[in-house]
């Protein structure tokens, strides 16, 4: 009996973890979104589309090269500290040397053949400062995971959803005024810096100096050899989203590649939903797994996989039905880009059952999952070109050719999502898929709310945006919440006191700001 109430009442906990996560998070989610849309308006409008493009392919090298550093820590710490005798302190500053030293060798390479970042343009202003982000980017993403793991998510918070955008968006502004041709490449560097140093300070209060602690060069050799196949999912699953753009500038000139990029920024703010549960969701498997409770492992999956679909799909609509009016926001050139924002939307969708699975995959079955993450990219990357090639035979418009690395992922992220769901499923033992058959109806009434503004005249289409995107969101939410959400699922919405601290919003009984 006292068994039993012990399962319930830890299944209660992860579930309040994950919701508690998944809030503060969503949170950080809206703060991105409402700066990185003027990062797109500034650039877009200010810079351009071939400045864009141009800075779009050099940051996806970049932060390629930043995964690989990373040798899968962001994920696979989680598993790490659960599974050790050693002090947790220590293990983190093992991780953060790792890092250190795969970057090193990522910052030297391209440092020393910036051509990789920039193969169809000139090398002759600030671009060598570049590189100096890859170490950023390993040790912010490595510190958050460790402060993830003690449940502190409202340091990812403030260093991606706060520091980094809204100091991307600013210094691209003020640069403008000195360099179009370096200011979204200072504007990078700076935001990631500014995220290094936001991921830092809370880390060094929460675990400290490590003390009696020295580099085992040998053990840092075993740490980086196991998670090896946690870093090629981690590196498939960053690349599925970014192979298009790699294959596009090979195909299509640059600014054709900014227009997409701009698209592929928006249709990743839903993606982001799926990350607001990443820093809670993997202490909270690994824990599970430790136990051998491969059960509460699956409602895990099943419940937040519900959650992100719910969200993602609700904001992928209210984002793609008006796909005109929010790719004009950014300039009228980019206009030409809705067809490639509808389809990397509803991919993203797709994908949220594939993200949630693989979650739990990297600690069950990670060789597998990699295998599987290594054939459906390299099947993306196959599809993308015979796509292009196909359209191109066909004299298509330029546009239109350029949706076929969309076109490549919808398809491929839907494979993905099948085949590991099953996956988990199997090892499990039990039903991991978070689809409910209300998101259907809730899609009826969100299609047919937007479709009711798409009618009004073009003088008015400041209205699709300003009173369609949350009639739709609205008219979604109402149907999943009376038809879809249980008593579990209203945890999500269940806010306290001590999650508005954590965040350090304003305190309203005081009328002063909250402590950092």
């Amino acid at each position: 009996m006292s068994t039993a109430a012990d399962q319930g009442a830890a299944d209660t906990a992860d579930l309040a973890a994950l919701a508690r996560g998944g809030r503060i998070n969503f949170f950080g989610f809206v703060l991105r979104l409402a700066a990185r849309l003027p990062f797109l308006f500034i650039a877009g409008r200010i810079y351009g589309a071939e400045q864009l493009g141009r800075f779009a392919y050099a940051v996806l090298i970049v932060e390629f090269a930043a995964q690989l550093a990373t040798l899968g820590l962001k994920r696979g710490l989680a598993q790490q500290l659960a599974h050790t005798d050693k002090p947790h302190v220590c293990v983190v500053w093992d991780s953060l040397i790792v890092a250190a030293f795969g970057s090193g060798i990522a910052m030297a390479a391209l440092m020393l053949f910036p051509t990789a970042m920039f193969p169809n343009s000139e090398i002759n202003g600030l671009e060598w400062l570049l590189p100096v982000t890859i170490f950023a980017l390993a040790w912010s993403d490595i510190t958050l995971a460790a402060l993830a793991y003690r449940h502190d998510v409202g340091a990812t918070v403030r260093a991606r959803a706060i520091v980094e955008p809204w100091t991307i968006s600013i210094a691209a502004f003020a640069w403008s005024f000195i360099s179009t041709r370096d200011g979204l490449i200072i504007a990078y560097v700076l935001s990631m810096v500014g995220a290094l140093v936001a991921s830092l300070v809370p880390f060094l209060k929460s675990y400290g100096l490590p003390r009696g602690w020295s580099p085992d060069p040998a053990g840092l050799w075993r740490m980086a050899r196991r998670n090896l196949p946690v870093a090629a999912a981690d590196a498939v699953e960053w690349g599925s989203r970014r192979v298009d753009i790699a294959i596009l500038g090979l195909f299509f000139r640059p600014d054709i590649v900014g227009i997409y990029y701009v698209a592929q920024n928006v249709a990743s703010l839903p993606a982001k939903l799926k990350t607001s549960f990443d820093p809670i969701l993997g202490p909270v498997i690994a824990r599970n797994i430790a136990a051998g409770d491969q059960g509460a492992v699956a409602k895990q999956v099943r419940q937040v996989g519900f959650w992100v679909i719910a969200a993602q799909l609700g904001v992928a609509l209210a984002l793609a039905i008006p796909g005109e009016a929010v790719m004009g926001l950014v300039g009228p050139a980019f206009v030409a880009g809705t067809g490639a924002l509808a389809f990397l939307l509803f991919a993203e969708v797709i994908a949220a059952t594939a993200a949630v699975s693989e979650a739990a995959l990297i600690y069950v079955a990670r060789h597998r999952n990699m295998m599987i993450s290594l054939s459906m990219i390299a099947f993306q990357a196959l599809l993308s070109v015979a796509l292009i090639k196909l359209m191109q035979a066909e004299h298509w418009p330029v546009m239109v050719q350029a949706t076929g690395p969309a076109t490549a992922l919808l398809i491929s992220l839907g494979l993905a999502a099948i085949i590991k769901s099953r996956l988990l499923g199997s090892i499990l033992k039990a039903r991991v898929s978070g689809w409910r058959w209300a998101l259907i109806w809730a899609s009826a009434a969100g299609i047919v709310v937007g479709w009711l503004f798409t009618l009004l005249p073009h003088s008015f289409e400041w209205l699709e945006l300003v009173g369609g995107i949350p009639a739709i969101l609205l008219a979604f939410g109402l149907v999943v919440w009376t038809r879809g959400f249980g008593p579990e699922d209203r945890e999500l919405f269940r806010m306290r006191k001590e999650e508005i601290e954590e965040l350090s919003l304003p305190d309203p009984s005081t009328g002063g700001d909250a402590p950092r």
